[in-house]
């Protein structure tokens, strides 16, 4: 099945660049998923094999593993957002949209884009990912989330908008 910027290119646009999660996205989500379930696990070993164990308390079982239910269903609704968002610069315009049963799009065609930011902390300057930020004439801001290799991102925009202004 073709991606929603594939099904809504117009006659003669075509796909410049596609912006995709870091893999620091997916180790957080699993992160949520695994180190409260280790936890969980290892106090329920810890209970089977020494019930006098203060780790043996009906109490912290309970409120690890809720902690395991919360971390759960954060990991399912990252990978969630994760499948479900795309960020692509076309020949005519950025386009960024989430979500499959309800929909959310942001458009802002090339010549209407008037500023472009990187924004980078210490972790994504050292692990290459960042947001970017693209403003538009008579149109909000657009901020991504977190994408791999934001610079790139950023020039395949305005490799994009020289190539329409050429035209």
């Amino acid at each position: 099945m073709a991606s929603y910027i594939e099904r809504s290119l117009g006659d003669g646009e075509r796909i410049i660049a596609r912006a995709r999660f870091p893999w620091t996205y997916g180790l957080r989500a699993w992160l949520r998923l695994l180190l409260p379930l280790m936890l969980l696990l290892y106090i329920l070993g810890e209970r089977e094999s020494d019930p006098a164990s203060p780790l043996a308390q009906p109490w912290l079982v309970i409120v690890v593993g809720a902690m395991t239910a919360v971390g759960f269903v954060l990991f399912l609704l990252m990978i969630v957002y994760r499948a479900t968002t795309e960020i692509g610069v076309t020949s005519h315009r950025f386009v960024e949209k989430v979500g499959v049963v309800s929909l959310r799009t942001n458009e802002i065609a090339l010549h209407n884009i008037e500023g472009v930011r990187v924004n980078q902390g210490v972790a994504g300057r050292v692990l290459n990912y960042g947001t970017v930020r693209i403003e538009g004439t008579g149109v909000d801001a657009v901020t991504t989330p977190p994408i791999a290799d934001p610079v790139a991102f950023v020039k395949a925009i305005q490799t994009a908008r020289e190539q329409e202004a050429g035209r």
